[in-house]
């Protein structure tokens, strides 16, 4: 059975109260619930972490080679600036897709760069809590 360890960063425990405009109703542990239920019907485990740190970021993937077969990471803001977590991401070699709930390229100028999409082998953004199972899917064929 395929593994997937999935990542979630800082403030997306807030999902379902913070800026539901942007981000939906949904909580993070709705998402949750939703992915493994999905990903089980695809013969595939996904374990999931959350962080509002970038250390504990950086020490969950470290600890993911050899234990999953690939990552899915929503780095929320970190996305933007954190080389840190994008030489991890590198440095594992695990397969990674971003994700993203909101579409980070129609909103404001500086959430349209990502310094850790160039390192995965995709991202899928705007697609709400969609893109988690996309992600899924992509991984699991």
């Amino acid at each position: 059975m395929k593994k997937i360890l999935c990542v979630n960063g800082p403030n997306l425990n807030m999902l379902g109260v913070r800026e539901t405009e942007i981000y939906g109703s949904m909580t993070l542990g709705d998402i949750e619930q939703m992915v493994v239920k999905e990903a089980a019907s695809l013969g595939v485990e996904v374990e999931f972490f959350q962080s509002n740190s970038e250390g504990g970021i950086i020490d969950r993937l470290q600890a993911a080679k050899g234990e999953y077969s690939a990552v899915i990471i929503n780095p929320g803001a970190y996305s933007h600036y954190s080389i840190a977590i994008r030489d991890t991401v590198k440095a594992i070699g695990l397969p990674a897709i971003e994700v993203h709930l909101s579409n980070i390229y129609a909103r404001e100028g500086f959430r349209s760069q990502s310094v850790i999409a160039p390192v995965c082998v995709g991202q899928i953004s705007g697609l709400g809590a969609q893109g988690y199972i996309l992600a899924i899917y992509a991984f699991a064929k």
